[in-house]
């Protein structure tokens, strides 16, 4: 099956602020708005499937877009590039407003979005 999902999972200190911050970050990238606004893409917070005991509350969630429609898989890679350019301009965002360094972020397909 095609990919329509892509997952974004922080890492590494990741807090709560941190995701809802990435998550709304994503949601301003004007293609990603423009997809979102015609109803061909969800950007939805859901449960890691992988949460590690002792870390943080939020580190547990993940971000999860959802390309909708006939279209979804002729658009993913170029959803995916730009999520992956997305994610590299809120880290340096973060880095120059934040004291420390800001938690890594591992960007894969995530299959069907299930």
């Amino acid at each position: 099956m095609a990919n329509t999902a892509i997952r974004v999972r922080l890492t590494q200190g990741a807090s709560e602020s941190d995701i809802g911050a990435l998550k709304a970050w994503l949601e301003r990238e004007r293609k990603l708005e423009a997809l979102r606004t015609s109803g061909g893409l969800e950007i939805q917070e859901r449960a890691g499937a992988q949460d590690s005991p002792g870390s943080p509350m939020g580190a547990g969630m993940d971000i999860v877009l959802v390309l909708i429609g006939a279209a979804a898989p002729k658009l993913f890679d170029e959803v995916f590039e730009q999520v992956k350019s997305g994610v590299r301009a809120w880290r340096e965002n973060r880095r120059s407003v934040e004291r420390g360094e800001p938690p890594e972020v591992d960007v894969e397909p995530a299959g069907d979005g299930g």
